[in-house]
């Protein structure tokens, strides 16, 4: 029975890969509003999530989400690979949010605390689960965390993660093993 439920879900994700291929496909063969579309509905959501996980505001997630779908549907041009276009995309994601963090820098925002402790509790998170998430987290190196949050959060594939990190793939496949221990390690701490 395990094996049969293992095939489904093989399934269904190499059917999902599948069909955002042909979006991707369609969208490189004829550019334009209609096939761009189905291209955005898939992607958006993704990148959405990416900024969120990294710390920004939803309105902020919003914002760096549109730019890099707007560098999507201008820069079709540039990519030679519709294959590529996943891991494409999630550099461009990467470098938006290095650009909105240096942004930061030169205007710090200002937030009171009651305001956010208020928006995370209406938001449904759990400020101790998140605290638990990001301790475990803070004990790799950045490198380490951009690789794993790549791989478990937004479930790229190792040969993504390298084009997206600019770094052969057995250094990203080491850093994930090497990481996963470490954490491993420092759970059985708690």
């Amino acid at each position: 029975m395990g094996t049969m439920r293992g095939d489904i879900t093989a399934f269904v994700e190499s059917s999902a890969a599948r069909d955002e291929q042909e979006l991707v496909g369609l969208f490189f063969a004829a550019p334009s509003d209609a096939t761009f579309t189905p291209v955005f509905l898939r992607f958006a959501p993704r990148m959405l999530r990416y900024f969120e996980l990294r710390g920004c505001a939803k309105a902020v997630a919003e914002d760096l989400t549109q730019e890099v779908m707007l560098a999507a549907f201008r820069q079709t041009a540039t990519i030679r690979d519709p294959a590529r276009f996943r891991a494409w995309l999630y550099g461009v994601a990467r470098h938006k949010h290095l650009m909105h963090i240096r942004r930061q820098c030169h205007n710090p925002e200002m937030v009171e605390f009651d305001e956010l402790s208020e928006s995370l509790l209406a938001a449904g998170c759990d400020p101790l689960s998140r605290s638990v998430l990001y301790e475990s987290l803070a004990t790799l190196d950045a490198v380490s965390r951009r690789i794993l949050l790549l791989r478990y959060m937004d479930g790229l594939e190792y040969h993504e993660i390298a084009e997206v990190m600019k770094m052969p793939l057995g250094t990203v496949q080491w850093k994930v093993f090497d990481s996963k221990k470490k954490l491993a390690k420092w759970m059985g701490r708690l």
